[in-house]
């Protein structure tokens, strides 16, 4: 099979998978809740960043953001569906490349949607604390943040087919950017400004706080989402050669 007719065959298993659907919904829902709640918080903060409190839920809506991807490609792990899959197409690269464009795509949308709404709820919830906000930096925060959970989704992907296991990649991802990020960004410095969450959030700041820039720090997340990626291929090699072994008779 091509990769046209692979893809294809990947998305449909994506739109047809409701918990996919709807892990997408949630990032929409959580990011836009999140960032919402964190517009009423006028305790008036020295570092107060209007940019970054009206995408303040993009830290909640990533966990989502992480488990569409995750689970997308766990589902090939279950009933034997990768038997099948690799049966189709035995080029496990042109296997997993489809699978990680049919995940780019719709994670990308959504993220264009959630940083769209994001944007509209958090500064009206902020009122005039966001009025200093350019339109250069409204749109920096919106395509950042599609852009952010885009990446995020598919190094989920990538490590899941490492691990051939959604849930052993959420048991590690998601303690990570829930806690120990935040634990080691306290305690060593820089060093945190390069792990793929800090790095790539620093897009949806107003300034760089001594880290990658911007568009820089999404370079950074989007190396830690190709090493994933290429993992996620060369973890396939296994499947390939047993797939094709039980496809023949």
């Amino acid at each position: 099979m091509t990769f046209v007719p692979a893809l294809r065959a990947e998305w449909i298993k994506i739109r047809t998978l409701r918990s996919l659907v709807g892990g997408l919904v949630a990032v929409l829902l959580a990011t836009t809740a999140f960032s919402a709640l964190a517009g009423l918080d006028d305790s008036g903060d020295q570092d107060f960043d209007p940019l970054f409190s009206v995408f303040f839920g993009v830290s909640f809506g990533q966990i989502a953001a992480i488990t569409f991807g995750a689970q997308a490609v766990s589902a090939e792990f279950r009933g034997g569906a990768l038997r099948v899959s690799l049966a189709a197409v035995p080029d496990r690269v042109r296997w997993f490349l489809a699978k990680a464009v049919a995940i780019a795509i719709p994670a990308l949308v959504t993220g264009l949607v959630t940083g769209g709404v994001s944007l509209v709820v958090g500064t009206s919830v902020l009122g005039d604390r966001a009025s200093g906000l350019s339109r250069g930096e409204e749109l920096r925060g919106v395509v950042g943040c599609a852009v952010y959970l885009m990446l995020m989704a598919l190094f989920a992907a990538g490590l899941a087919a490492v691990l051939r296991s959604g849930v052993a990649t959420l048991s590690m991802l998601v303690p990570f950017l829930l806690i120990v990020s935040f634990v080691v960004g306290g305690a060593s410095g820089t060093v945190a400004d390069f792990l793929p969450d800090k790095a790539g959030q620093a897009v949806l700041h107003t300034s760089a706080d001594g880290g990658p820039g911007p568009w820089a720090g999404l370079g950074v997340t989007a190396l830690w989402g190709a090493g994933g990626g290429g993992g996620g291929a060369g973890g396939g090699a296994g499947g390939a050669g047993a797939g094709a072994r039980t496809a023949r008779p």
